[in-house]
């Protein structure tokens, strides 16, 4: 108990460390793409061919400064992920070149990702919700709604694509191990199919095996990494040693 706790204080203390500098960071590229934040909402209303409209004074200036502050934290995704990592791995001795993959993995499984709900599963998702209109019920979609829908499901899709990079830590850390992982497959499923339904925008079960069968294959492919890594077996020699 006392080890988590000393565990828990090292990791709090290197991201308190970084804290202030991510909010400057922050600020200041959302004020930057603020001025470019009318560009950004036309480039998303092409893509999934939507008019979007505006229901209060204040409508279109808070939506463009929640696109800048989405955009801000789309760019900026590599310095929260260094730090981050940075932080965990404090406690663990994770550092040097051991740290520079573990970021660079979760930057590029972060941007798969937000492309692939770009690019699939928000246009199919928005289709199928826009297809119960009917002559008497029309869809007027406010620019506010509109980019809360998008950013949260393109970072949740980002964030959910990290899956591997978090097992291959929990084991390197010896806080699981692969035999965990290969004995709860089904419960993984299980978790898999409630996140994607509760992830994904549509019910149907199409658009949920968008999300679930890639979430199950980051999955394998965690456990396939976590084999020829030797993980395991260099936790069980060290501890023979």
């Amino acid at each position: 108990m006392q080890q988590h706790l000393s565990n828990l204080a090292l990791f709090l203390t290197e991201l308190r460390s970084s804290l202030r500098f991510l909010i400057i960071s922050l600020i200041g590229l959302t004020v930057s793409i603020f001025f470019l934040s009318s560009g950004l909402i036309t480039v998303l209303q092409e893509h999934l061919h939507q008019k979007i409209y505006f229901f209060s004074v204040a409508g279109p200036f808070l939506a463009h400064v929640k696109a800048a502050f989405f955009g801000a934290v789309y760019l900026l995704m590599p310095l929260f992920i260094y730090v981050l990592w940075k932080a965990l791995g404090k406690p663990f001795a994770i550092t040097g070149q051991k740290l520079f993959w573990l970021t660079a993995a979760t930057c590029l499984l972060f941007y798969s990702g937000t492309l692939f709900c770009y690019f699939i599963t928000l246009p199919y998702g928005i289709s199928f919700l826009l297809s119960f209109q009917t002559e008497n019920l029309r869809p007027l979609i406010s620019i506010d709604s509109f980019i809360n829908f998008i950013s949260i499901f393109i970072l949740a899709f980002g964030f959910i694509f990290e899956l591997p990079v978090f097992m291959i830590f929990s084991v390197q850390t010896k806080v699981l191990s692969r035999q965990f992982y290969e004995k709860n497959r089904r419960f993984a499923v299980l978790a898999i199919a409630i996140l994607a339904a509760l992830l994904t925008p549509t019910p149907d079960v199409v658009n949920m095996a968008f999300m679930a069968v890639p979430l199950y294959l980051l999955y394998e492919s965690g456990i396939l990494a976590i084999w020829l890594l030797r993980l395991d077996k260099r936790d069980a020699s060290v501890t023979t040693q």
